[in-house]
């Protein structure tokens, strides 16, 4: 698929990609408070610029093979890369609650589209490197957003947030650009079939699970962290940086996963000091936001940048050759991702309601001990029936 053979490109373009696929959901957060006391968006509403995006991201991965077969490998990050760019300039031209709620479905779907076939370009370029650089594409991921939530509030003093939450397309345009030379269409490995099998088994729905509690862990952080402590007297800077910096953890937990994921076949112990670490971040949170918010925040990055790449990697462990790793990691993150959805949604409608989010800390409190559960039962060498 790739003219440049190196390893080096490779890597370049899937840092290239992966950090193009969270800024446009990264630099809300910061902002929310600004755009809802311009637009009017109530709470509920707020939450769907994060949720809608999430829940696309599913179903486009729920239907990956579909979207390969329709726009292949290469034109499926393209058309993801575009669709971001137009998201963005939805953004900075029209503030308006609709606009937003569009440019969230187009910037979703630019996502999905990009992520839908990603995984199945590491997997069918990478062979027995795959973990690895899966973790590396995590970390991308993880590093745009980190970018975007601390740059969108300074931006947004200076320019306003309609360029603060724009001004995103631009990356995204010189990725399109770079990826559509860099790459071509030949070599492309064949759309896979469907996989009925993915739909039965009760281990692929613990899979499913364990990786949607996780990824609501990081959707529900990524949407409230930021007007949390804006609520509690911070500015929007303040807070766009505390995200950043729990983004950053999120990055080194994603970096020191990379290096570790090749020691040991047994993931269990690594998941749960990610839980532990999240855990330990939540309750400073609900318990002493303002004198441990940065241990907090060090804390949630530490356990979510972990738990992201792993809860991804142990479903991938379970498929016996790379085309049924590739379908159950499709099945995983489609159903996962719209399981993680509902987290912000839940979080907006509780600040709604009670005009508080510490029910939403302790909510996912809870739901990290489900997870430990899990997690106790995905051993190495256990089959999907």
């Amino acid at each position: 698929m790739f003219r440049p053979s190196g390893r080096l490109l490779f890597a370049a373009l899937i840092l290239l990609v992966g950090g193009n696929l969270r800024p446009s959901l990264a630099s809300i957060g910061p902002l929310l408070d600004q755009i809802q006391r311009d637009t009017g968006l109530d709470d509920t509403g707020a939450s769907l610029l994060t949720s809608l995006p999430v829940l696309l991201m599913g179903l486009c991965l729920l239907g990956s093979g579909h979207v390969q077969a329709v726009l292949g490998q290469r034109g499926g990050v393209a058309a993801g890369l575009a669709a971001l760019a137009v998201a963005g300039l939805v953004r900075w031209q029209w503030p308006t609650v609709p606009a937003l709620l569009a440019s969230a479905v187009v910037g979703g779907m630019g996502i999905a589209v990009a992520q839908a076939v990603m995984p199945i370009i590491i997997r069918n370029r990478a062979g027995d490197r795959t973990a690895t650089l899966m973790a590396l594409y995590s970390t991308a991921i993880m590093a745009g957003a980190a970018c975007a939530s601390f740059a969108a509030p300074r931006i947004a003093s200076a320019q306003g947030w309609t360029v603060a939450t724009g001004i995103w397309a631009l990356p995204a345009l010189i990725g399109l650009a770079i990826w559509w030379l860099a790459t071509d269409n030949r070599n492309e490995a064949a759309p896979e079939p469907p996989d009925g099998a993915a739909l039965r088994g009760g281990r692929r729905w613990l899979l499913l699970s364990f990786f949607g509690l996780g990824t609501g862990a990081y959707t529900l952080v990524l949407a409230w962290l930021p007007p949390y402590y804006t609520g509690l007297g911070w500015s929007a800077e303040a807070s766009g940086a505390l995200l950043s910096a729990l983004t950053l953890a999120e990055v080194a937990a994603g970096l020191g996963v990379s290096l570790i994921v090749g020691g040991s076949a047994d993931r269990r112990a690594a998941i749960l000091l990610a839980i532990g670490a999240l855990v330990a971040g939540l309750l400073c949170l609900a318990l002493a936001p303002l004198p441990l918010a940065w241990c907090a925040a060090l804390l949630c990055g530490l356990g979510i940048g972990a738990l992201f790449p792993l809860g991804l990697i142990v479903a991938m462990d379970h498929g016996r050759d790379a085309a049924e790793a590739g379908r159950i990691a499709g099945f995983v993150q489609g159903g996962g991702y719209g399981l993680a959805a509902l987290l912000p949604l839940i979080a907006g409608v509780l600040r709604q309601h009670l005009s508080d989010l510490t029910p939403a800390w302790w909510l996912m409190v809870a739901l990290c001990l489900v997870l430990a559960l899990m997690a106790v039962r995905l051993r190495p060498g256990a089959r999907l029936t």
